[in-house]
Order: structure tokens, then sequence, then C-alpha cells
């Protein structure tokens, strides 16, 4: 089993979402299940509209909600052409969820729920893509059904590591998985998530839980830069470090990495995909 995440960015757009369908059947890739994050810009909306709806700002939450649920029906026509009107009913569920908060006041559990849609909306799409007009088999691996929190609000691994067992029980012959990263549920069942960066942490529980073979982080950026494109020019890609050392960049800030996502198992060398 092979682990892949592909981040915000990684499935931002249509064309986007098209070249992650293609990496993702490469010829020789193994039985593996693919981790999405929201497309870009859906989590910081999703955050402003939770924000609009805990100011008691129901208009503008409002208009923001149709916003968002606009773009969304456009990157889904763009990628799916006329299937699309086969996927917008069930997108618009996710709209609803949000509107259904429009008419009471917003508690932090509501607020977990609404931070939820994103990752629910860009699987959705992509396997609906994959289905329909690639023709391609896929299942869509809700992440709510086995990824658990423990009483101190730290992943459950026995619990992730059972829930998946059962939730891939159904599957033995298909080989490709798609689910969500960052959302989960907490020991009360209810809706919660594993905070921002969160699918990098949400791949690699569920890496550990298989006892995966690999897991890939899937990004815009070339690897692990011995400083921050976005700030230092001329930046270039470390191709190989320790797992230390990875963590170490990771924990003070490098954002390619969840700090959780890096910890010394097995090899000790850390290689980037440059």
């Amino acid at each position: 089993m092979k682990i892949m995440k592909f981040g915000g960015t990684s499935v931002g757009s249509a064309p986007r979402m098209r070249e992650v369908a293609e990496l993702m059947h490469a010829p020789h890739l193994q039985r593996r299940i693919v981790v999405l994050s929201a497309m870009s810009g859906t989590t910081n909306a999703l955050v402003e509209i939770a924000g609009l709806l805990g100011d008691g700002d129901a208009p503008a939450a409002a208009a923001r909600i149709a916003f968002l649920r606009q773009r969304y029906h456009e990157v889904a026509r763009e990628l799916l052409a006329d299937a699309a009107e086969t996927l917008l009913p069930t997108l618009d569920a996710h709209f609803q969820t949000l509107l259904n908060f429009l008419a009471a006041p917003l508690t932090p559990a509501d607020e977990r729920i609404i931070l939820a849609q994103g990752e629910l909306l860009s699987t959705r799409l992509l396997h609906g893509y994959v289905t329909t007009v690639l023709g391609r088999p896929a299942v869509l691996l809700p992440a709510l059904d086995f990824m658990r929190l423990d009483a101190d609000g730290e992943p459950d691994a026995a619990a992730i590591r059972q829930g998946l067992a059962d939730a891939l029980l159904p599957y033995p012959n298909d080989a490709l998985f798609i689910t969500q990263g960052f959302i989960c549920r907490d020991v009360r069942g209810d809706i919660d998530n594993l905070r921002r960066g969160g699918s990098d942490y949400s791949a690699s529980l569920i890496g550990a839980a298989l006892e995966a073979e690999e897991i890939q982080i899937w990004t815009d950026i070339d690897g692990l830069h011995n400083n921050d494109p976005r700030v230092v020019p001329g930046t270039y890609p470390v191709r190989e470090l320790s797992f230390d050392e990875a963590a170490e960049l990771a924990y003070f800030g490098a954002k390619i990495l969840h700090p959780s996502s890096v910890l010394r198992r097995g090899p000790t060398v850390f290689r980037c995909g440059c």
C-alpha cells in the first residue's frame, strides 16, 4: 500500500485536478490511498464564513456561501463538462449544510462542521472526475468513518487502525481509494479536525496504521528548500537530509511538512522528490 497526499494548490483548479488524476493512475503504482486537502482558498473562506456567523452577520455569511458555491459550480463544469449536472446536487448538499447554520447562534461544534466541508467537496469533485469522466474505478473512503481522536484530543492510533481495516474490508480487489485529509471525529463521535496542515498528518497516520510501504506528500514546491522560497530569492531544494533535520525544519515553520508527519522510524534519511 502507498499513500499519496495532495495539498490545496494541487487540487486548486480543474487543470490541477486532471494532473492529480493522472499521477494517481501512473501505471507502476500499486494499491494506494489518495488523501486530499480542500481546494486552495476554501478553508480560509470557511473560516471567514464561520467568523461572520459567530458575529451574527447572517446576510454577509450567506453572500460568502453563495460566492463559494458559484466557484465550485464553475470548477465542476470545467472539470466534468456535461457530466457536471449529475454531481452538482451532491456538491449543493454541502453548501446547504453551511446555509443551515444561518438561523441559529454558532457553536464550536458547528464551526468544526463548517470547516470539514472543504475536504468533503474536493474529494467529491476528484472522485466524480475519475469515475465519471475517466471511467476508472475508485472508492471514495470517508475519513469520518475511521479517523478518530482520543479523550486527550490526540489521534487514536488503535481506533484508526481498526477503523481503516473495517473500511477497506468490503474492497479487497480495489486498487484506488480517495479520502479526506484534516477531518476526523472526536472521542464522542462529533466532527473535529487535525488543525491547519492536518492533511499531511492524516496521510502519515493512515500510512502508519496500514504500515504502508511509502507516504508521498505532493505539493507545488519541489522539496524542502534551504530557505523559504516565498521570502528569500534563489533558494534551492535539499535533495537528502536526515529525518531529524527534516523534523527540525518542520517544527520551526517549514510549511511543506506537518511537524508530526516526520518521525524517524526505519530509514534515517529523508529524500525529496526533486
